[in-house]
């Protein structure tokens, strides 16, 4: 049974003074549901996302929380929790749903709000997705472990300072075309090299930032798709992941395993390859992890993802545009909403609804959410046809 998503909703990302994890889990999922032109009664079980709600907010039990606010109790709710990857996981879930033949429709999506904490307390909360005891621990933090990342790449393939800084400058131009993202600013090269330095060799605007957010999608059953909408997306494949928790413990840090392993499979089971996809959200926490990822999902060879960006082959009209969403860096990182939020671009760019931003021709995308340092990775290809 094929699954395909028929509705999507999400709220901007940002700071978000006035509004808490209830109200944006209820604008994303309000948004969903209207996009989908179902009701509350169609709908038959939740599957949300959320990092560190309770160290973020103090609420945790948020499965609960999402039924209740959205009015749809006594339906049954799941809380997924896989650091950044959270909602992605939320998104398997809820297809693993969908295929079981026990749903015939599904919201799935993510929420964090970090806002409301100070930027130390944020760092702990984040430092969680990492080895506590080994990492953590020694005053490690998460621009510590993709700095080694990209020391060592810098080393071992030559790639430079310039081609790392330039992910950040193709996806602040990418937001100024997506009215949910945290940042509409361009910036140049010069402002992300000059930029404060926050650990060797990555500096401030190599950084994605602390944000509020949720995004939700509807699932049902691929045969029932047209019945909701004109221009269903299918989800041809969900794939998950893991990789040991510590960076310390890889034989490579300039791969993560866990993104081959989620990748290949991810091709295997949707009979597509890299060369099948005209765009991809790649996840980038941090700008290193779009060089590391464009090559372990093989859209180039290992060493050659500085070149790759460098070359203009991952911007809007590239033979691969990545993150048309501004990604983490300027679309806005709130954990537990992330990887919904990659799947709600890939439909808004396969139906052909992304303005400004539009890869034309779309129809086939690939969305890679990493939790950790690559711990857990998930990626989802997803098309306008079902096989």
């Amino acid at each position: 049974m094929g699954v395909a998503i028929v509705g999507v909703g999400i709220t901007k990302f940002g700071e978000h003074w006035k509004s808490g994890l209830k109200e944006l889990i209820m604008e994303a999922g309000i948004k969903a549901v209207e996009d989908a032109g179902i009701s509350g009664k169609d709908i038959e079980l939740i599957v949300g996302g959320s990092m560190s709600s309770g160290m973020f907010v103090g609420q945790e039990h948020t499965g609960a929380l999402f039924t209740d606010y959205m009015g749809l109790s006594p339906i049954p709710a799941i809380r997924t929790e896989a650091a950044c990857a959270s909602s992605s996981v939320a998104l398997s879930t809820g297809v693993m749903a969908v295929k079981s033949g026990r749903y015939k429709c599904v919201v799935v999506g993510g929420v964090e709000k970090m806002t409301d904490v100070y930027g130390n307390l944020a760092t702990t909360a984040l430092a969680g997705a990492m080895d506590r005891d080994n990492e953590a621990h020694f005053g490690l933090t998460f621009p510590g472990v993709y700095a080694l990342m990209a020391q060592r790449h810098m080393h071992q393939y030559g790639t430079t300072r310039e081609q790392i800084a330039m992910v950040a400058v193709k996806n602040h131009e990418n937001a100024m075309h997506n009215p949910n993202a945290q940042f509409h600013r361009k910036i140049t090269l010069e402002d992300v090299i000059k930029s404060p330095l926050v650990a060797d060799p990555l500096r401030l605007l190599d950084c994605s930032p602390i944000a509020d957010g949720a995004a939700a999608v509807i699932l049902v059953p691929a045969e029932d798709a047209k019945k909701y909408t004109d221009t269903p997306i299918y989800i041809r494949a969900s794939s998950q992941a893991s990789d040991t928790l510590g960076l310390y413990t890889r034989p490579d840090v300039t791969t993560v395993g866990a993104t081959i392993n989620a990748a290949q499979n991810a091709y295997k089971y949707s009979g597509l390859g890299p060369k099948d996809m005209h765009l991809a959200e790649v996840h980038d926490c941090f700008t290193i992890n779009e060089i590391i990822g464009t090559e372990d999902l093989g859209f180039c060879k290992k060493g050659e993802g500085g070149r790759l960006v460098q070359s203009g082959e991952t911007k809007i009209g590239g033979k691969i545009p990545i993150n048309t969403s501004g990604g983490l860096k300027a679309k806005g990182h709130p954990v537990g909403a992330t990887g919904a939020s990659q799947a709600v671009e890939l439909v808004e760019q396969l139906r052909g609804e992304a303005g400004g931003r539009q890869v034309k021709g779309a129809e086939n995308g690939l969305a890679h959410n990493v939790g950790g340092s690559g711990s857990t990775v998930v990626v989802h290809i997803m098309s306008r046809n079902r096989k």
